[in-house]
Formats: structure tokens, C-alpha cells, sequence
């Protein structure tokens, strides 16, 4: 998303992250990516759970799609740095609009399925 955080401003949005693990650990990740968005840290995994967000397995490993997802984020420079405090958690991304309102969700159904910029950007001019 740091990649684009100028497009998603343009448009009028704010980005935020929501990741596991501690104050420690975001610190390390905020340094390691250059994300300069709120990261907030939800340690007991409330708003993952709040939402039902889905966990992987090791066979996910194995499957296809996150071989693919694995050589774009190779090809693009990006490496797993650190394993984050439930490996096999899945994330999702959402697009709120004024009024509360739910614009856009996109859960991930395993590794590397993530919501593409474009759509939230799509999802965020016509909201």
C-alpha cells in the first residue's frame, strides 16, 4: 500500500494498517517497509476476530496461487523480513466511507490474496 498511499490520498482516503504482535514488532515493520500511515497494533487479535478473518495452514504453502504471490512479491523487491506472532493468520481489506458505511471487503482466503490497489481505489471513487 506504501506504494500508492499518494494515489489513495489523492482520491481522499487515509490509509491505516492493523497488524498482530506488539509495540516492539510494529516499530521493526513500520522501519523495515517505510510506512508512514497509522499502523495500529491489536495484540489479542480482536479486530481479526471481529470480522471472523479466516486462518491458513501449512498446506497453503503448497498451493499454487502462493507460489505466483511469492515470485510477484520476489520480482518486486519485497521479502519476508520477520514471522509475525501468528504466522497463519489472513488479513483482509476494507474500505469505510463517511457515515460508517462498508464500501469494500476483501477477505484473504489464503497467503499473497490481497485486495488489488486498483479495486480499493475503484471502490473508493465511486463510494
Amino acid at each position: 500500500m506504501r506504494e500508492y498511499q499518494k494515489d489513495f490520498e489523492a482520491a481522499g482516503a487515509r490509509l491505516a494498517a492493523i497488524g498482530l504482535g506488539d509495540k516492539t514488532y510494529a516499530a521493526l515493520f513500520r522501519e523495515e517497509t517505510g510506512i508512514t500511515f497509522p499502523l495500529l497494533v491489536d495484540e489479542q487479535r480482536m479486530a481479526y476476530k471481529a470480522v471472523d478473518l479466516k486462518s491458513a495452514n501449512i498446506f497453503h504453502l503448497l498451493r499454487s496461487d502462493n507460489a505466483k504471490a511469492r515470485a510477484r512479491a520476489k520480482a518486486g523487491g519485497h521479502a519476508q523480513k520477520r514471522l509475525g506472532q501468528n504466522v497463519f493468520q489472513l488479513g483482509a481489506s476494507f474500505v469505510f466511507g463517511p457515515g460508517n458505511r462498508d464500501i469494500f471487503a476483501h477477505v484473504s482466503q489464503t497467503f499473497g490474496d490481497n485486495a488489488a490497489p486498483a479495486a480499493l481505489l475503484d471502490a473508493i471513487r465511486q463510494g
